[in-house]
């Protein structure tokens, strides 16, 4: 592996080493983390903090475009715009802003310090997060309330783990972002119903991609597209389905298409509007499973050998 010049060994980057690597130095000599990541530097609400993270944000918005040779990439606090941020961080990217600059510490510093701080703003402005202020800035947090419960969200640890040897080139920040703040914060009811959620929906036994779609066409008339998104013949066939289950659930909003493979329990789901996600949980080939309808949350119980795993889902993503 490359040699990192700012880590100097060649060793695998964690987001571990990578911390204590380019950002430890930053903090105060003798620091204790955990006491710090806890204690809230804002008790007032003095709004001048407040302010500093909005400007530091939009700083991050202003010159990302550039640092990433990105000149099209619009940074205007949506959703949409870490859906379009995630992607461009590479490695190249990383390597590029981990380079040398005389006793200056790399742009990588102060692009994951402002970046931190942009996503946490995403997340107050779009989904009604709440600012939890640490000194220092980057390792402020943002509380957000949602059909999930109360989570306490560290963007700074996002954007260290999205840069890691693991998950770097993976999309993992919009992963993150996607799983902890767009699909618990999601209003189902916005789905389109596709059919009465008690219509009788048999097993399809026999599993082919030609097959599966007459099946929509004789019992979902109402789904008229699988979405762009959805497997591809070649994919589909992959799977290996030895039969699947069809289940309405949200009120008849989303299709749940499960069965077992060859390698694991796997379910599509699909609002009227087409493919929303794939889950799948390897297995041994003689795993079997049920799904469970919980109100708004899923439950696929997994028997795998005697060894029963249960897995929990919103039906409308997670």
């Amino acid at each position: 592996m490359r040699s990192l010049p700012i880590l100097k060994e060649p060793q695998k980057v964690t987001a571990e080493r990578l911390f204590r690597g380019v950002f430890e130095p930053l903090y105060p000599r003798g620091a204790d983390l955990a006491e710090l990541r806890a204690t809230d530097a804002n008790p007032a609400g003095n709004p001048s903090i407040l302010a500093a993270l909005d400007e530091t944000a939009r700083v991050f918005a202003t010159l990302a475009p550039r640092a990433l040779s990105a000149p099209s990439l619009i940074l205007d606090f949506s959703d949409a715009s870490v859906h379009r941020l995630a992607p461009l961080l590479t490695a190249e990217v990383r390597e590029r802003m981990l380079e040398k600059r005389g006793d200056e510490p790399p742009l990588l510093t102060h692009f994951v310090i402002h970046g931190a701080v942009y996503v946490g703003a995403c997340i107050v402005k779009n989904h009604g997060g709440a600012w939890l202020v640490r000194n220092p800035l980057w390792e402020t947090r943002v509380r957000l309330e949602s059909r999930a419960g109360t989570a306490e969200i560290s963007p700074f640890s996002w954007w260290l783990k999205s840069f890691s040897d693991d998950e770097i080139g993976k999309a993992t920040l919009l992963d993150r972002y996607r799983t902890h703040v767009e699909v618990p914060t999601f209003d189902p009811a916005s789905l389109a119903v596709i059919a009465p959620s008690d219509r009788r929906l048999p097993r399809l036994e026999k599993v082919a991609y030609d097959l599966f779609y007459k099946y929509l066409k004789a019992h979902l008339p109402e789904l008229k597209d699988v979405g762009d998104d959805f497997p591809s013949p070649a994919r589909f066939a992959e799977l290996g389905f030895r039969w699947l289950e069809m289940r309405l659930v949200g009120d008849g909003r989303i299709l749940v298409v499960h069965g077992p493979t060859a390698t694991g329990i796997a379910a599509l789901f699909l609002s009227k509007q087409g493919f929303l996600k794939q889950q799948y949980y390897a297995t041994s080939p003689k795993a079997s499973h049920r799904l469970e309808v919980d109100g708004e949350l899923l439950r696929f119980v997994i028997d795998d050998e005697g060894r029963e795993a249960t897995h929990e889902t919103f039906f409308w993503g997670g």
